[in-house]
């Protein structure tokens, strides 16, 4: 009964026009694949012609020495602003805003342009050109934004753009949606006329839509009237118009809802993880590549820990053990052995002593440690091995910690559950905001649910890049 809901936001959130958005969307990117590329040859002709000088009167190659450069901006450029939702909602946001997403683009940009260089061995002709479209093609964008932001809202106060919809329902119901308009979508969204569903049958909204010609309805109910709601969304499908349901007769807290299909049937989906997109897809491969070269360059470290290991304390060189992975499903996790081979068996006698509260077991001064296991804890080089777990897909570089099967078995909260939502991973804000200082375990659950609410790529890299001094620092490490 759901085909005719295409419904991509619900209850307060934005109402775009349908498809025309999609295709605008397609087509801004490609215009801002051609604006990157000029920005960038731009940024050569400056360079080569000694209008733009950053580093002396050294001479700078042709054109066609940088095209592997271009080759890789003009593709990238617009896939990595869209990851950082450069184009969702431009009309809304301001210039600040705008020059975050881009930095944060630009930032993967020259990651890759890195990688590029490190991995294939390609050569930066000049990196003043680099320098100067890092300062151009920001720019370029941007004015290209607020010049689209101008013409849309002109077109909008003319009239000349926006499409009229009917909004039907609950009349609190209704009230309260149109309340929720900023000014921009109202020029969006012209509202032609409101119907009662509440004192009136479909046939109300059968009228007001042979008296206006709309494309699209909005249904708006605060309790789920299954039988008027079959009704209206029938009479839309028969008059051939677009049906829109809001969802604020379900309340959440913090679940998304979005719109999908199961076999032949319509599903409203409520998500509070992050929904499977190229930013994941980039995640897991960033986590793989990240883990085969760290265990390629780490060989020697991880052959001197396991001789270490096996001098001074009886017992296998790695720690195997049950941890909680991806909604709790078991997995081995691999760490270098720090405690001596009865460990397991002394817990029992060391509960007492436990500085955690909560589910986890940890203690500052744990006399099962070994003096070489003290130094791999502080150094975190214990965790090393768990790189082969993350090439294997069971974790990921950055995410909440894994903790043993047994543990999460006694958690007392299903909100501490909802840490298990995304992949464990090998660091996460726990790492750069106190590790083992962090003595309360809902303040530990509260940093991991404050990743998963907030996860974007930028902030994988902000966290990696602030584990390396806080692991080299032994910053919060006992």
């Amino acid at each position: 009964m759901f085909r005719s809901l295409v419904s991509r936001e619900f209850a307060h959130a934005a109402l775009m026009i349908p498809h025309r958005h999609e295709i605008n969307q397609q087509l801004l990117k490609v215009a801002d694949a051609v604006l990157l590329g000029l920005a960038f040859w731009l940024s050569h002709f400056l360079r080569y012609n000694d209008m733009i000088i950053l580093d002396g009167l050294v001479e700078i190659g042709p054109f066609p020495d940088f095209l592997w450069i271009l080759a890789v901006v003009v593709p990238f450029g617009p896939f990595l602003l869209d990851l950082q939702g450069f184009y969702n909602h431009p009309n809304e946001r301001t210039a600040v805003r705008t020059l975050q997403q881009i930095a944060s683009a630009g930032v993967w940009l020259f990651v890759i342009l890195g990688a590029a260089v490190i991995f294939l061995r390609l050569e930066v002709p000049s990196r003043s050109v680099l320098i100067i479209f890092a300062l151009l093609g920001p720019a370029l964008l941007l004015l290209r934004e607020r010049i689209q932001v101008a013409i849309y809202r002109r077109s909008l106060q003319s009239g000349a753009i926006g499409e009229r919809i009917i909004v039907a329902g609950e009349p609190a119901s209704v009230e309260k949606l149109l309340g929720g308009f900023t000014p921009v979508q109202k020029l969006e969204n012209r509202v032609v006329e409101t119907v009662d569903l509440a004192e009136n049958d479909t046939e109300a909204l059968i009228a007001a839509l042979h008296r206006h010609s709309v494309g699209r309805v909005v249904l708006a109910f605060s309790r789920m009237d299954l039988d008027k709601v079959q009704k209206a969304i029938a009479a839309c499908e028969a008059e051939g118009v677009e049906a829109w349901l809001s969802t604020e007769f379900i309340q959440t807290s913090i679940a998304r809802p979005s719109f999908s299909s199961l076999g032949s049937r319509s599903m409203l989906v409520f998500r509070s993880t992050p929904e499977i997109s190229w930013a994941l897809f980039l995640k897991n491969l960033s986590d793989r590549l990240g883990a085969a070269i760290g265990l390629i360059v780490l060989s020697p470290v991880f052959l001197a820990v396991a001789i270490g290991i096996r001098l001074t304390s009886p017992g296998p060189v790695v720690f195997r053990q049950q941890r909680a992975g991806l909604h709790g499903q078991p997995f081995t996790m691999l760490k270098f052995r720090t405690m001596s081979n009865d460990a397991e068996q002394r817990k029992a006698d060391l509960m007492e002593l436990n500085e955690m509260n909560g589910p986890v077991f940890k203690i500052e001064n744990d006399p099962r440690v070994t003096p070489l296991g003290r130094f791999l804890r502080r150094t975190s080089i214990d965790e090393f091995p768990q790189l082969w777990n993350v090439l294997r897909g069971e974790m990921s570089l950055v995410g909440p910690r894994p903790l043993p099967v047994g543990e999460v078995a006694m958690f007392e909260s299903t909100v501490h559950r909802r840490r298990l939502s995304m992949k464990p991973g090998l660091t996460c804000l726990w790492q750069i905001r106190g590790r083992s200082s962090v003595t309360n375990f809902n303040d530990w659950v509260r940093m991991d649910l404050e990743y998963i609410d907030n996860w974007s790529l930028f902030l994988d890299l902000f966290i990696v890049l602030r584990t390396i001094p806080t692991v080299l620092l032994g910053i919060g490490a006992k």
